[in-house]
């Protein structure tokens, strides 16, 4: 399978195939916010930028972003070869839960220890997620986390064909 071809960015873009890996993570001040059940679940402006190559940024929220009883914890694990294994949320809002909808690293990897404390959503199982005010697109697959602003281009992994990449 040959590696696809970025995509241009424009000014204020920045390609996913310039991204690392393994993974880095950098802090930002974006205004970054989750929905689910027409509520605000979640809102940081603290959060922390995971990005991987050919992957659209996953965005960790600080734990005390969310709602009081939004993170429910639930059943499984997972495991990255970069962070460790994760554990799994629920995310409940009014009569609203959302399924294994975020994940935490609670023992993360040495490189990754500044994930502890640090929440990751789905953004396809919510409502929406905002980054500065702009409504996040989904990473295709329902497997990766990535969102999706104007500010990334890809092509993306996780949508058909782009296992291998």
């Amino acid at each position: 399978m040959s590696r696809p071809v970025p995509l241009p960015t424009g000014p204020g873009q920045e390609s996913v195939w310039d991204y690392p890996r393994p993974p880095s993570v950098e802090p930002t001040d974006e205004l970054v916010e989750v929905v689910l059940g027409g509520e605000v679940v979640a809102s940081t402006r603290a959060a922390l930028r995971l990005l991987e190559t050919s992957h659209p940024p996953t965005y960790y929220l600080p734990r005390d972003a969310f709602a009081e009883d939004a993170l429910q914890p639930a059943e499984g694990h997972t495991h990255c070869e970069w962070k460790g294994q994760a554990s799994w949320f629920d995310l409940v809002a009014g009569d609203r839960r959302a399924a294994r909808a975020a994940w935490h690293y609670p023992d993360p990897a040495p490189a990754y220890a500044v994930l502890l404390g640090h929440v990751a959503v789905m953004p396809a199982l919510v409502d929406e997620c905002r980054v500065d005010g702009q409504r996040v697109r989904p990473q295709e697959g329902g497997f990766y986390g990535g969102w999706i602003t104007d500010r990334v281009v890809g092509p993306f992994k996780g949508g058909p064909g782009s296992w291998g990449w």
